[in-house]
């Protein structure tokens, strides 16, 4: 079995307005970097076999110092990307509301049904991300894994990889903290979720080790 810690991206410089990022590829704020270094100290005594990234900016970003402070390489996939929020990219919540009204109350009642005008289908983003995970299964049987990616896109395979309706990923996980560390295991088609959202303090400590592989 093969353990996945999943990682959200630091802060971005979108994140202040909360401003729909998606396929935009934009860089990491100054807090983003801090959180990013603490996940490289974190990442000292993370027990990673490898480190699996995002191609865009902000997790790439992310990932840097963790390559420094482990020495491993970052093997970049593009599954890894965030959904694409198609018209609804670079806006706020509000500002989505004011262009698409009716689009946007579809999405708000069903983020699946009825995704933004001109964004990906989140099924088609749930399937890449949990194709990634499988892969990174097979070629880490028994390793511990990093994975920096994005916040919807974890949210959706968290969903599909434990049997929960994708509509759900709003409301079931609101949202995962920037630098903020999630932990599965995933065992063939068995996946059991082993911590969520859990915080890096400044030390860049997370969890005790209580289940030492």
């Amino acid at each position: 079995m093969t353990h996945l810690v999943l990682a959200r991206h630091g802060e971005t410089v979108w994140h202040a307005e909360n401003r729909y990022a998606g396929h935009t590829d934009i860089a990491l704020s100054p807090r983003g970097r801090e959180q990013a270094e603490r996940l490289g100290r974190w990442a000292v005594t993370g027990h990673l076999a490898a480190i699996w990234v995002s191609p865009l900016r902000r997790a790439r970003q992310t990932a840097e110092p963790v390559e420094r402070a482990t020495g491993l390489i970052a093997r970049v996939d593009p599954r890894l990307r965030e959904l694409s929020f198609g018209e609804g990219e670079g806006l706020t919540n509000v500002e989505i509301e004011r262009a698409f009204p009716e689009a946007f109350a579809a999405f708000q009642a069903d983020p699946v049904a009825s995704h933004l005008p001109g964004g990906e289908n989140p099924r088609q983003a749930a399937e890449r991300a949990i194709g990634c995970f499988r892969e990174i299964e097979r070629r880490h049987p028994d390793g511990r894994v990093l994975v920096i990616a994005h916040n919807t896109l974890i949210r959706l395979a968290l969903c599909g990889l434990i049997g929960v309706p994708l509509s759900r990923y709003r409301t079931l996980f609101p949202s995962i903290l920037n630098g903020a560390l999630i932990e599965i295991r995933v065992d063939g088609d068995r996946t059991s979720l082993l911590r969520f959202n859990v915080p890096l303090r400044s030390t860049g400590a997370a969890w005790m080790e209580d289940d030492e592989r």
